[in-house]
């Protein structure tokens, strides 16, 4: 029983896989959403507090600017 097991976990992972693909650009849009509101609420008030408001503010739209410059040159 032990050795059926990861094969036929594998087709299922794979079938998986495969049924979830027309989904996936949606799950990666919300992942990166996930990602810029941590970014919102946790890192850029802290970056504020040390009294490099206006550094902290410049690089972070540096930072956007450089990452929607390689998505679409990339894309």
């Amino acid at each position: 029983m032990t050795r059926l097991m990861p094969p036929s976990a594998a087709v299922l992972g794979a079938a998986a896989v495969l049924a979830m693909r027309p989904l996936l650009p949606f799950a990666l849009a919300f992942a990166a959403g996930a990602m810029i509101y941590v970014v919102t609420e946790e890192l850029i008030p802290e970056s504020q507090q040390h009294g490099a408001a206006d550094l902290a503010t410049s690089m972070t739209l540096v930072g956007f600017a450089v990452m929607m410059a390689l998505d679409v040159a990339l894309g």
